[in-house]
């Protein structure tokens, strides 16, 4: 047994090895130990190897996808290897081999199963997408394929390298696949060989799957494309073990078609997971409103790529109003849809060989259920373009779609279980032969207890009972004190086994019995996987239609979902234009208003008018004030805006925005040796070397985390630098009282503040914003709020004293600031005196200089470049 176990180790490479041993999995050596530690279980030892007791641990198979569901969240992969024939079957084969000893059963690795690959319910989070993904360079550009096998939706796209973190960011993929020695591979990618990452391979391995002899119907696809496919598609086939799970007609996603946000923006602004790790706090959690897992999915991707089609997003806009104006409507169609079953994930099963009876249930249920809210909807006169476009998914116009609903409902019972191995899923009535062998094994069974009564009364052992087990069969029990009766040679009855307290025995009239049950009831099961088989492959062949219906009925969930966040909270539909304005009347955060109104408190809401000519403004004021929540809450309202969602504003007029970056919060990233200041500048120069003027940048703090003077002088450039070169609505916090002075030299940028007061030596937060600079920081104000002791916040103001006196004398930090040209001014000087010098050596002829005359010519150099001789 050792020998084989240790073959098919080898085969699970860097997975744990579930190895199968009747009634268990069971893990040996360093398996055993790595499993006993994240699932807690008891460690033992079994037999000897090289000379050492073999660690080994197991799980119930019953209890099986508890445990990888733990194994899998501790970031493990596991290799399940089953039992492939009966011990029986084991017999005859080591018969046929001429082998008398004991036969071992042939076991095979039948799954990989990994965080990237699952299908099954319980591994599964209903409300998240399970997204694997796989890269690879081909001649500069990038390629990603991605995929949620659960419900089979494939994208395909590229991009160029220094994009890659930004599109990997938005997948939010579990897994990563990637060729061997990529240097681009991020950490904790699995490495795949080179050569499944071909585009002629990944073209061909497409076609196959989809059985089609051209993939020109399904779009068009790069050749970076078609190599990351090639490499997604030969790791699914790797881990399912030659079997694919369900996999939907790829679609080719333009680099453009999304609002662009780097790793960083979606971190800071908390989209889908707040900064303490998980939904709650975060952006989706404050806005959803889905009542199905699927519509949770589908709004979870449209926050994580807004749209960048202003038609796009106006269809989204429509439907969502229209279903805000109609409360009872929408309330209906949310009571319809929260009695759906998740059809998707349930379709995603069926197809990988993983389904159940309960599976095809909810594919009737699902699909019956769809049909009815497609008649519902259908009677409503001026439907928005989106869902007339869905319509067709939701009705039974399709022929098959609808004789599969009315098969699926005359062949199953009403609530399918979820295991298929003891049958009764069949409804009564579908197969008349079924119904026969149900009859015979029911009267068997009576016919069992009729013996019983019978065999009581014969004996005289009131407490005998006829039993069954998995052993025996089906057997006469009595306890031993009765069981002398039994045991007499004219009695009909066999000894078969002696319990403490109990003896068993057989009977002819029972065996035959017996017999008649297990003959019956084997004929049915088989009958009934039979009509399994048949379900399965019809489900299978309708996979595409089923596939858009579950797709159109996550849409509408997700179209509702935001009329009745938007109802809640009286949210506005804005209007998204071509423009560059930014016109935000009432502006709130969701996250922020949403904690503030559990507490009982009001959030203040404030005004954002962005334009060509006003593009900058620069927010001052103290700490607590509200600065980073303002420029948060402008990023969502933006990212709510082109996602075609209502947002929090009684207006909201946004011109269309192609990139949206947060510089706001940063921390240290000591895994890549990079401190907190690090890491702001790497965030901050990505800005400045991406921005467009179409981009929308909010920024907090630029310049702490160094020196005061090296802290002025960047957020002074960088402000200088957004304002004239990548000239982008931006939104700039900052403690840095000096910079004000940019308002006189830069035409587009305004000063505005967060307003406070002090009462009584008290501070007033207002949280309100108004024109102007700030008078002051306020932060020996908020030290004394957070509990700094009175010996230290008055040591403070003296020092403070000292320095503002020390500032009035000298001009202070910014002294000097206003005889600075411009950013582009100053770097237009700095080329100019470079190209004088670099004209006087090109006009030179220097092999008609004497010594003499290049040594005065040097120091004519020297002296222009402003250097002292």
């Amino acid at each position: 047994m050792m020998a084989q176990y240790l073959a098919l180790r080898e085969v699970a490479g860097d997975c744990l090895l579930f190895y199968r041993m009747g009634d268990f999995f069971e893990l040996f050596f360093e398996d055993a130990k790595i499993a006993s530690q994240v699932l807690d279980i008891a460690l033992t030892t079994r037999g000897e190897h090289g000379g050492q007791p073999i660690p080994m641990c197991g799980v119930p198979v019953h209890a099986a996808e508890g445990y990888l569901a733990r194994l899998i969240k501790a970031g493990c992969r596991v290799a399940i290897a089953e039992q492939t024939e009966t011990p029986a079957e084991a017999k005859e084969r080591a018969r046929k081999e001429g082998r008398a000893s004991k036969a071992l059963v042939a076991r095979d690795i039948v799954r990989f199963v990994t965080a990237g690959t699952l299908t099954e319910e319980s591994l599964l989070e209903p409300r998240r997408a399970n997204v694997l993904a796989a890269a690879c360079d081909l001649r500069g550009t990038v390629g990603i394929a991605a995929c949620d096998i659960s419900t089979g939706r494939m994208e395909l796209e590229e991009c160029p390298p220094e994009r890659l973190g930004a599109a990997l960011a938005r997948l939010g993929a579990r897994e990563l696949v990637v060729p061997e020695g990529w240097e681009l591979a991020p950490d904790g990618a699995i490495s795949r060989s080179g050569h499944e990452f071909s585009s002629d391979g990944g073209d061909e391995r497409l076609k196959l799957v989809h059985g089609v002899a051209t993939l020109d119907g399904f779009g068009t696809f790069t050749r970076a494309m078609l190599a990351a496919a090639g490499g997604l598609i030969a790791y699914l086939d790797h881990v399912g073990r030659g079997k694919l799970p369900l996999l939907l007609p790829p679609e080719a996603r333009a680099g453009d078609a999304a609002l662009a946000m780097d790793e960083a923006t979606r971190a800071s602004l908390e989209i889908l997971e707040s900064s303490q790790g998980g939904r709650k706090g975060s952006l989706v959690e404050a806005i959803d409103r889905c009542v199905t897992g699927a519509g949770a999915r589908q709004l979870a991707e449209d926050l994580s790529a807004p749209l960048t089609d202003r038609h796009a997003i106006a269809e989204r806009l429509e439907l969502v109003e229209w279903l805000h104006d109609d409360p009872l409507l929408r309330e209906d169609m949310r009571a319809a849809l929260r009695a759906q079953p998740d059809i998707g994930r349930a379709l995603g099963r069926v197809v990988a060989g993983r389904g159940s009876p309960r599976d095809l249930g909810q594919l009737r249920d699902g699909l019956s259920g769809a049909r009815r809210i497609g008649e519902r909807l259908a009677q409503m006169d001026g439907l928005p373009v989106l869902l007339d476009r869905l319509m067709p998914e939701l009705g039974g116009s399709q022929d098959h779609w609808a004789a599969l609903v009315d098969h699926f409902a005359q062949a199953l019972v009403e609530t399918p279980p979820t295991e298929r191995g003891q049958g009764g899923y069949i409804a009564s009535g579908y197969d008349a032969g079924l119904d026969e062998l149900r009859v015979t094994s029911g009267n068997a069974r009576r016919a069992i207890a009729a013996l019983e009564a019978k065999y009581r009364e014969e004996t005289g052992v009131a407490a005998l009972k006829i039993k069954h087990n998995n052993v025996l069969g089906y057997f006469i029990e009595v306890p031993q004190r009765h069981a002398d009766k039994l045991l007499e040679p004219d009695s009909g009855f066999s000894h078969r086994q002696t319990m403490a307290g109990a003896m068993r025995f057989n009977a002819l009239a029972l065996h035959e019995e017996a017999s008649r049950i297990t003959e019956a009831g084997a004929h049915a099961l088989a009958a009934e996987e039979a009509h399994f088989e048949g379900l399965v492959a019809e489900a299978v062949a309708a996979r595409h239609a089923i596939a858009r219906t579950a797709a159109a009925l996550a849409r509408l969930d997700v179209a509702a979902g935001q009329a009745e966040r938007a109802a809640e909270g009286g949210w506005a539909r804005p209007e998204v234009v071509d423009g560059l304005s930014l016109d935000i009347e009432g502006g709130r955060h969701p996250v922020v208003e949403a904690a503030l109104k559990v507490q009982g408190e009001r959030f203040v809401a404030n005004d954002c008018r962005l334009a060509s000519h006003d593009r900058l403004w620069l927010i001052g004021g103290p700490n607590m004030g509200g600065k980073s929540t303002f420029l948060r809450q402008n990023a969502l309202i933006v990212l709510l805006a082109q996602a075609g969602g209502f947002v929090p504003a009684r207006s909201a007029k946004i011109g269309m925005v192609d990139r949206l970056f947060s510089r706001v919060g940063a921390s240290d990233n000591l895994a890549r040796g990079r401190s907190t200041f690090m890491v702001e500048m790497v965030e901050t120069a990505a800005i400045l070397a991406q921005a467009t003027d179409r981009s929308f940048v909010i920024l907090d703090e630029v310049g702490r985390g160094t020196s005061t003077y090296d802290g002025l002088a960047l957020a002074w450039a960088v402000a200088e630098a957004v304002h004239e070169t990548n000239r982008c609505r931006c939104l700039f916090a900052t403690h840095y009282h000096e910079m004000a002075r940019l308002g006189e030299t830069c035409e587009a940028l305004s000063l505005h503040h967060v307003r406070a007061r002090e009462w009584k030596g008290d501070l007033v937060l207002l949280h309100e914003l108004a024109e102007g600079p700030a008078d002051r920081s306020y932060g020996l104000a908020v030290a004394r709020l957070a509990g700094v002791p009175p010996k230290v916040i008055s040591r403070a103001k003296s020092v403070l004293d000292k320095l503002e006196k020390g500032r009035a004398e000298t001009g202070g930090l910014a002294a000097g600031l206003g005889d600075l040209p411009l950013f582009a001014a100053a770097h237009d000087a700095l080329e100019e005196q470079c190209d004088a010098l670099r004209d006087k050596l090109r006009d030179m002829d220097i092999d008609a200089l004497s010594p003499r005359d290049a040594l005065e010519i040097l120091y004519d150099l020297k002296r222009e470049a402003g250097t002292d001789s």
